[in-house]
C-alpha cells in the first residue's frame, strides 16, 4: 500500500509493541525508525511555515481486510500507492479527523483526543466504514508522538497538527461500501494561526450555495464536504474576506456553521450557538466553548439564530462580539460580515472580551500553562 518516493529500502530498525484494546484483542504495532543519518531536517522557523506543507519522519498506518484491522504499524513518511479503481477515488469512502500535540518543555500534550476517535467512529458509521478501536487510536498515536516528539515546536502558539484519515482501497468501480480500506496518521508541525498577532477576521455570508442539508452527511468529517465547500470560498476571497458562514439549506435563513469552525453570537444576555443536527460538525472546540462559558457565569443557549437576528442585533449593537472555534485556530473572533452586497462591523472590528478570554484560556489549558480543571489535556509521556 505504501511506496518509498526517495526509492530507499528499509530505513531503519523495527521494533514491536502490543497494545490491548476494550475487546480483550490485542493488535501488534510494528515499528521501523529512519535511520538518524536520513531523518529529515526540521523547520528553522516554523513561524513561516505554510499549514500543511512539512511533514515529521514517520507515519501510523493500518489495513482493513477479511473484516479486521492489521498491519499496523509506525514507519517512514511515504507515498501512498493505490489501484486507479481504488473506491476512495471514484464515490468519495473517506474521513479524517484534526488533532494538536503540543510541547511545552518536557510536556507533551494532547486535548480531548477521547472526543476526536469518537467523532471518527461516528464519521465512520456514517460513511460505512469499519471502526478503529478508540484505544488503540490514542496509544499508537502516543507511540507516534514519543517517536516524533523533536517535531514539535515550542513556540508559543505553535503545535504538531495531527491528522488520522481513513480511505476505501477496494480496486472495484461500483457503488458501494468497501470491503477493504487504510487507516493512516500524518503529522504536521504548524506555527500561530494568527500570524499577525489575535485579530478578528472577515467573513462571507453564502445565500446561493449550502454546505449540508437534513439527511445528508454534514456531522460526518468525509471529504466531499471540503470539496463542496471550495467553490463558495472562492466567492468570499473575491470580496476579501477569509471564511464562509453557511446558511440553512432549506430556508437560507439560520446560521449553521463556519467553513472550518462552528460560530457564536455574544449578545449582553447570552452566548448563542446554532444547536447541533446532522447538517453540523459536532465540534470539540464549540463543546469546551460552552463548558468554559458557562462556568464563568454566561447565559449559554443552543437555539437557532437566524441572519436577519444577527444584522439586526449588529446594527442595533445588541451584538457584542461574534467568533469562530475549531482545533485550527481555537479561537477566531470576527470582524465583520459581508452579506448580499453589504459589509457589517462587529462593535467596531475590535476583539470582546469574552472571545478574548476564551482564547487564552483555551490555549492556555491546551498547552498546560493553567490548570487543567475538566480533565481535558492528556499527558503522552
Amino acid at each position: 500500500m505504501f511506496c518509498d518516493a526517495s526509492g530507499v529500502g528499509t530505513l531503519g530498525l523495527k521494533r514491536k509493541e502490543r497494545f490491548s484494546t476494550h475487546s480483550e484483542t490485542a493488535m501488534k504495532l510494528d515499528i521501523e525508525l529512519v535511520a538518524e543519518d536520513m531523518r529529515r531536517e526540521k523547520p528553522a522557523d516554523v513561524l513561516q511555515i505554510p499549514f500543511g506543507t512539512v511533514f515529521s519522519d514517520h507515519m501510523l498506518s493500518a489495513t482493513y481486510s477479511d473484516g479486521e484491522w492489521k498491519d499496523a504499524r509506525i514507519h517512514p513518511f511515504r507515498d501512498l500507492s493505490l489501484s486507479p479503481a481504488a473506491l476512495c477515488l471514484h464515490y468519495g469512502q473517506g474521513i479524517f479527523e484534526g488533532m494538536k500535540a503540543y510541547r511545552r518543555g518536557e510536556r507533551v500534550l494532547l486535548f480531548r483526543p477521547e472526543r476526536n476517535f469518537e467523532r471518527l467512529i461516528q464519521s465512520a458509521d456514517r460513511m460505512v466504514m469499519p471502526r478503529i478501536d478508540p484505544i488503540f487510536g490514542i496509544e499508537s498515536l502516543k507511540e507516534l508522538l514519543r517517536i516524533e516528539r523533536d517535531w514539535i515546536p515550542q513556540v508559543p502558539g505553535s503545535s504538531l497538527y495531527v491528522r488520522p484519515t481513513m480511505i476505501a482501497t477496494e480496486p472495484k468501480l461500483g457503488v458501494k461500501p468497501a470491503s477493504s480500506y487504510l487507516y493512516f496518521v500524518v503529522l504536521a508541525p504548524v506555527g500561530p494561526y494568527f500570524k499577525g498577532g489575535f485579530s478578528p477576521v472577515d467573513i462571507y455570508v453564502s445565500t446561493d450555495h449550502v454546505r449540508a442539508v437534513r439527511g445528508g452527511v454534514g456531522a460526518a468529517k468525509t471529504m466531499g464536504n471540503y470539496a463542496a465547500s471550495l467553490y463558495a470560498g472562492t466567492k468570499a476571497q473575491e470580496v476579501g474576506t477569509s471564511q464562509v458562514l453557511w446558511l440553512d439549506a432549506h430556508e437560507r435563513k439560520w446560521l449553521e456553521e463556519m467553513g472550518t469552525s462552528n460560530v457564536f453570537v455574544v449578545t449582553e444576555e447570552e452566548v448563542v450557538t446554532p444547536p447541533l443536527s446532522d447538517t453540523i460538525l459536532h465540534g470539540i472546540t464549540r463543546d469546551s466553548v460552552i463548558t468554559l462559558a458557562r462556568d464563568y457565569g454566561m447565559q449559554v443557549s443552543e437555539r437557532p439564530i437566524s441572519i436577519d437576528e444577527v444584522i439586526e442585533g449588529i446594527d442595533t449593537g445588541a451584538i457584542r462580539e461574534m467568533f469562530g472555534c475549531g482545533t485550527a485556530a481555537v479561537i477566531a473572533p470576527i470582524g465583520s460580515l459581508w452579506f448580499k452586497g453589504t459589509r457589517y462591523e462587529i462593535a467596531g472590528r475590535a476583539t470582546g472580551q469574552l472571545t478574548q478570554r476564551l482564547f487564552n484560556d483555551l490555549t492556555r489549558i491546551q498547552t498546560g500553562e493553567i490548570d487543567d480543571p475538566y480533565g481535558w489535556v492528556v499527558d503522552v509521556n
